[in-house]
């Protein structure tokens, strides 16, 4: 009996996640990043590892997934060039051994899909060395929206084992893997948001939601994590530059633990094959138990106005 498309795109997922981990962990060690700036306006960095390892994915995938639409940060690859060492052939075999799949995705087809991948998430931190921030972001879409996910966290350092990398999964009507979740504290609100792209609108919504703490980390996929390890209880970016690579897969595991992640209105993202990258109504994204309503009854509607969602 043939395991269903969507087990073996998330088996490949796994793999492929923990082996871009690696490609990470080498090029920070070799201490030359060959960052480049791709920004046009703003100082937007790439490095050696954003680009490697977004080669490493979308070479991997096709490999095995000819038909499959993949869409990532560092734009268009030309599959046929790509470096056969790049290439990663397991499947996470204890996944496929583990798992049945949800009877609601057993009939899925490759072009039902759409893959979007952030190969290096918080490339500011990793640049600047805040290296706990950085993750690889596998996010797959069926039918336009979010089902599955893959957050790899390659500088997570098991206190038990003293294992370099974790990888954390979810998918809908499954459930999730690799953490152990915990509830934010009861006693005080701690909100997560962006580090280093602030500016007036994000502080007046942040003073809105009347936060007792503040944590302010890099990338969609560590801020994520920060709500399912019970660090924070909501994740609020009431700007339009997080993009659909960034979300897709922190949308599918948050959810899948019990959270919720939407733009400022409280309306999911369309992760279509032809639809605009970026997140333009931002991002609110809440732990499980928190009221994600509520929430967006307390986003100052001059924040909805500027990200262009008046009344």
């Amino acid at each position: 009996m043939t395991t269903p498309l969507i087990m073996r795109v998330m088996a490949s997922g796994l793999s492929i996640a923990e082996k871009a981990g690696e490609v990470i962990r080498e090029i920070m060690l070799k201490g030359d990043l060959n960052v480049v700036d791709k920004g046009q306006k703003n100082y937007d960095p790439q490095t050696e590892a954003d680009r490697k390892c977004q080669q490493m994915i979308i070479g991997s995938l096709s490999n095995h997934f000819k038909n499959l639409r993949i869409i990532g940060e560092e734009g268009e690859e030309d599959v046929s060039k790509i470096p056969k060492d790049l290439i990663v052939e397991q499947f996470d075999t204890k996944f496929l051994e583990q798992y049945k799949c949800p009877e609601a995705f057993t009939d899925i087809a490759e072009n039902d899909l759409v893959v979007w991948i952030d190969p290096l998430d918080g490339t500011n931190e990793f640049v600047e060395g805040l290296i706990e921030n950085v993750t690889v972001l596998i996010g797959i879409a069926y039918r336009e929206a979010s089902i599955g996910g893959i957050i790899h966290q390659p500088f997570f350092k098991c206190s038990t084992t003293n294992k370099m990398g974790r990888t954390i999964w979810g998918l809908k009507e499954l459930g999730t893997g690799g953490y152990v979740r915990k509830s934010p504290p009861e006693n005080k609100f701690i909100v997560t948001t962006t580090r280093s792209h602030s500016n007036e609108i994000v502080k007046a919504t942040i003073e809105a939601i009347k936060a007792d703490q503040v944590l302010r980390v890099g990338g969609c996929g560590f801020k994520v994590l920060q709500l399912l390890e019970g660090k924070a209880h909501c994740y609020v970016f009431a700007s339009p530059g997080c993009k659909k690579w960034d979300t897709c897969a922190c949308e599918a595991i948050l959810e899948q633990d019990g959270g919720t992640l939407t733009d400022i209105n409280g309306k999911h993202y369309n992760y279509g094959p032809n639809v605009e990258y970026p997140n333009k109504q931002g991002v609110l994204a809440t732990a499980k138990g928190i009221d994600h309503d509520a929430l967006i009854e307390k986003i100052p509607q001059s924040t909805k106005d500027s990200l262009g969602t008046k009344k």
